[in-house]
C-alpha cells in the first residue's frame, strides 16, 4: 500500500507531502503555482494549497513529467465539446482506490451480482467508469453480472430474480428501463451516476430519485460521485448526501474568488477536491460543481457553476 492511503499518517501530513512533490513533478501544476506567485515551501495548511482548475485536463497532460503513462481515461462530454483526459502513469493506484473504496461502503464485491447499464459510457472509448466496473464485475461470483446496452428485456428478467444485486446506471438509461418495465425489488441497490448526457431533459436529483424509487420499488437511490479527473469515488446511500473515502477531502471555495476557501458549513460554494489517489497527476482539483459540506466526509452536490460567472479559473489555459 502506498503511503498516501495509510491512515496511520494524518491526512494533513499526507496531503502536504504530496503537494510538495507535485509542485515539482507535475509541470502544469508547477506553472500554475508559479503564476499565482505561491511558494510551495510556505504552504503549511491544506486550505492554503492552490487547486488546479479542472479545465486544464482538457488540453494539458496533467502528470508526473518524468514518467510514461500506462493508459488514458477520457470524459464522455457532449457533442462538440472538448473532452478531458487523465493520463494514468500507474493503473494500480486506480485499481486499489476503486476496489478499496467500493468495499468500504458495500463490503465484499464477490457477494453481489453487478449489473452495469452504462450505454453512453460503453459507446465512448477510454471510460474510467467502464474500466472500473469491468474489473468489479470480474470479481462477482454471479455469472449474470455484466454490462447491458439496450437489451432491456434481458436485464428486466435478470433483475426480477431475487439475488443480492447492485445495478449501476447512467440516469437517462435507468429512466428508460423503468419506462420499459416496472419493478418491485427487495434485494437490489439502484445506483445512479452522471446526468442525462443530452438524451433527456435534466432534472434535480430529488425529482430523479423520487421517480427511480417508484419505478424500481425501492426506498432509496444510491449515487456514485466520480469523474475522469479523479481516481477515487464518493458514494451516497440515499438523500443525495455523499461520503468520501479516507484519502479524499472536500473543501468549498468562493465561486467568484477561486483562491478563497469557505470554512462555514451548510453554505453553498464551489467544490475543491483533494484525491490522494492522484499520486502521479494532480491531487488538488477545483471542480465546476457547486455543493455544501456537512462534516469532514459528507457533502452534497447542488448544481454546476455557470461558466459565465467563472473568475480567474482560466489562467494558463491555452493550446500549448
Amino acid at each position: 500500500m502506498h503511503w498516501v492511503f495509510d491512515n496511520n499518517i494524518s491526512f494533513k501530513k499526507r496531503a502536504l507531502q504530496l503537494f510538495k512533490k507535485q509542485s515539482i513533478e507535475c509541470e502544469t501544476y508547477k506553472e500554475y503555482i508559479q503564476f499565482l506567485g505561491v511558494k510551495s515551501e510556505n504552504i503549511t495548511e491544506i486550505e492554503d494549497i492552490p487547486f488546479l482548475p479542472i479545465s486544464f485536463f482538457k488540453n494539458r497532460q496533467i502528470k508526473n513529467k518524468s514518467k510514461k503513462f500506462d493508459l488514458v481515461f477520457e470524459s464522455s462530454g457532449t457533442t462538440g465539446n472538448q473532452t478531458s483526459k487523465h493520463y494514468i502513469v500507474d493503473k494500480k493506484f486506480y485499481e486499489y482506490s476503486y476496489e478499496k473504496g467500493f468495499e468500504n461502503f458495500y463490503g465484499d464485491i464477490s457477494k453481489y451480482r453487478i449489473l452495469a447499464l452504462l450505454p453512453s459510457y460503453l459507446e465512448q472509448k477510454n471510460s474510467s467508469l467502464v474500466y472500473m466496473f469491468d474489473k468489479l464485475i470480474s470479481k462477482s461470483c454471479y455469472e449474470q453480472s455484466g454490462f447491458f446496452l439496450n437489451n432491456f428485456n434481458e436485464l428486466s428478467n435478470v433483475l426480477k430474480e431475487d439475488k443480492p444485486t447492485i445495478l449501476i446506471g447512467v440516469s437517462y438509461a435507468l429512466l428508460d428501463l423503468i419506462d420499459y418495465s416496472s419493478f418491485k425489488l427487495s434485494n437490489t441497490i439502484i445506483m445512479e451516476t452522471g446526468g442525462m448526457k443530452g438524451r433527456r431533459k435534466e432534472m434535480i436529483k430529488s425529482e430523479l430519485h423520487k421517480i427511480l424509487s417508484k419505478g424500481f420499488g425501492v426506498s432509496k437511490i444510491h449515487s456514485e460521485y466520480g469523474m475522469t479527473e479523479l481516481l477515487s469515488q464518493a458514494y451516497s446511500k440515499g438523500d443525495g448526501i455523499f461520503v468520501t473515502q479516507d484519502w479524499m477531502k472536500i473543501l468549498l471555495r468562493d465561486p467568484y474568488d477561486p483562491l478563497k476557501i469557505i470554512n462555514t458549513q451548510n453554505k453553498t460554494g464551489a467544490i475543491n477536491i483533494i484525491d490522494l489517489a492522484n499520486v502521479n497527476s494532480c491531487a488538488f482539483i477545483a471542480t465546476d460543481d457547486l455543493g455544501k459540506i456537512y462534516d469532514d466526509q459528507k457533502f452534497e452536490i447542488i448544481g454546476r457553476i455557470d461558466q459565465a460567472d467563472m473568475r480567474g479559473c482560466n489562467l494558463l489555459y491555452d493550446d500549448n
